[in-house]
């Protein structure tokens, strides 16, 4: 600690880049610093420190951390009370550019697996973005020592140095995280493919803002579809399951149809206490499916929906570059079928309207010997009875479906009520294609090229996230703004590092994409996201497998960044 203080004061007023002196270890009595990099001037990515405790500085019961989920609960707790102390302590603004900024990477309302904080009986180590303050080109060295020297003691000691109050508010976040995930494991069991616990709150603060609503309508379960279910701390609760099967959600504009999906969306995630929806869980294999103009799609058999195209193309390995509304949507369902999905969420808004319905109308004006789309409306029954694969979809307009639902569930002023009974008595019989429908064939080994290359003018590849959902990859450009369930920069990046882990130890993908993707992804979730880099930092955060494979599903051949 005494040695970081002398170097620094040997520091004023010189060159920015002297403060690459400073890398290495000091001991802080308290905790060791450990400044990994250092940024070349204050414009820059800010530079990287960690701080490391052993069990007796901690002083957290190993016992909080027996189990996977309890571990990722933990670490992202201290991580959420490192972020609070920052916001306490650090003033920021002290020079030019991004000088005395301090930061660690969290994730909003839901918990994932991070290397922001990682836990193990040997020690707890934090990772932080520490930027260097800096004037110009010069050296701001009494401000270092400000941030060196009182504030980041302060924050350790806020953050990570156990006190029974901290330990208490601990276990609860643990307790809480452990319970969501124990409810979704029992959804398998209660056949169901999702639940909403009674008083969750649904609706967001705004379209930009995931915090609750502050005067939001607590959830109620219809009566119908009302269930008990015991949890390992909470106990008993109730809410609504939504069974197996096809379900659809329905109601007029603006009473909570959309709300209620969004929350199923990312009830595949854990949510931290007070969000609203720590009791809503959806099952962990759940895609939202939706048309996406414009994707890439490489070698997909979208066949079962999309017959020959004009010009007899066939549709068994299909691949575009500028997709259209039902072919990209029939290419998503495809693809969550091979990565072994056994729930679609599906809003009619987003959708393609000829992708879902097809009246009787249209049908006399358009022979189905010319249409080459066999609507999801039609194969929606067999998914489910064939695959198992369960369907929730929010509809307003499409009245055809009636007569495939299992159960039809109505959003008044955010409120459900079960109107399967109804909706049986007005639907009619099942539609039904006049023309012959291919079978779902998933499992073909399909390869996608995952080679790298640098920039110009650049020396190696890089990986980066531009608005967090768009991939840089190289000089490829991967826009997965659309893949809706892809929350966190973090899962983003990670995404990219996947893809060049697997082209680096994998090139051939003897197995195809999705086994060597799959091995990829297991192997990251056993060993930790540090494989993915080949230096220390804190800002990763684990990705599921659909969304590593959509990724890799919309790398366009050969294209270069912008093309």
């Amino acid at each position: 600690m005494e040695k970081l203080r002398t170097l620094l004061h040997g520091m004023k007023n010189k060159g920015y880049k002297t403060y690459k002196q400073l890398q290495g270890t000091y001991n802080f009595h308290r905790f060791q610093l450990s400044i990994d990099h250092v940024q070349g001037d204050p414009f820059a990515l800010p530079s990287r420190i960690s701080v490391q405790l052993s069990g007796d500085q901690h002083g957290i019961p190993p016992l909080f951390w027996e189990k996977r989920i309890q571990q990722t609960a933990l670490e992202d707790f201290l991580g959420r009370a490192i972020h609070t102390a920052i916001k306490k302590h650090v003033k920021g603004g002290r020079g030019t550019g991004r000088s005395g900024e301090m930061e660690i990477s969290i994730n909003g309302q839901q918990v994932l697996q991070r290397n922001a904080v990682l836990l193990d009986d040997q020690q707890l180590e934090a990772r932080l973005l520490f930027a260097l303050p800096g004037s110009g080109r010069s050296i701001l060295a009494d401000e270092a020592a400000t941030m060196f020297f009182t504030e980041l003691p302060q924050i350790i000691d806020e953050s990570l140095i156990s006190t029974q109050n901290s330990l208490l508010k601990m276990k609860q976040h643990i307790d809480q995280i452990e319970d969501q995930d124990n409810l979704r494991g029992q959804l398998k069991q209660l056949n169901g493919v999702a639940f909403i616990a009674d008083g969750s709150i649904l609706p967001r603060h705004s379209g930009i803002d995931d915090h609750p609503l502050i005067d939001g309508v607590p959830f109620k379960a219809p009566e119908e579809l009302k269930i008990n279910v015991k949890l390992p701390h909470r106990g008993l609760i109730s809410g609504m399951l939504i069974p197996t099967g096809v379900t659809l959600i329905v109601g007029g504009g603006f009473h909570g149809k959309s709300t209620v999906l969004h929350a199923l969306e990312r009830g595949i995630y854990n949510h931290i206490p007070g969000d609203g929806r720590e009791l809503v869980t959806t099952t962990a294999s759940a895609v939202k499916i939706r048309a996406e103009d414009h994707r890439t799609i490489n070698h997909v058999n979208i066949s079962p929906f999309i017959a020959t195209l004009p010009g007899k193309r066939t549709t068994e390995s299909f691949s575009t570059d500028n997709a259209s509304g039902s072919t990209s949507q029939a290419a998503n369902i495809i693809e969550a079928l091979e990565c072994n999905c056994t729930c679609l969420l599906i809003d009619e808004d987003t959708s393609a309207t000829n992708f879902m319905i097809r009246d009787q109308r249209m049908r006399k004006l358009v022979p189905d010997n010319q249409e080459p789309i066999t609507p999801l409306l039609y194969r929606i029954r067999e998914l489910y009875e064939n695959k198992g694969i369960s369907s929730i979809i929010v509809t307003g307009g499409s009245g055809d479906y009636l007569a495939v639902a299992d159960r039809v569930i109505m959003l008044d002023n955010y409120q459900p009520f079960d109107v399967s009974e109804k909706a049986k008595s007005i639907a009619g019989r099942k539609p039904m294609p006049a023309t012959p429908r291919m079978p779902f064939k998933t499992g073909q080994q399909r390869q996608v090229d995952l080679t790298i290359h640098p920039l110009p003018r650049q020396r190696e590849a890089k990986i980066q996230v531009r608005e967090q959902r768009l991939l840089e990859y190289g000089q490829k450009r991967i826009d997965l703004s659309q893949v809706e369930q892809l929350l966190d920069s973090g899962q983003t990046e990670a995404i990219g590092r996947i893809l060049l882990w697997c082209h680096r130890h994998h090139p051939e993908q003897k197995l195809g994409v999705l086994d060597t993707l799959q091995q990829a992804v297991e192997q990251v979730e056993q060993q930790g996201l540090d494989i993915l880099l080949p230096w220390k930092a804190g800002h990763l955060a684990l990705p599921r497998l659909y969304e590593v494979v959509a990724a890799a599903n919309r790398l366009r051949p050969g294209a270069e960044k912008g093309v």
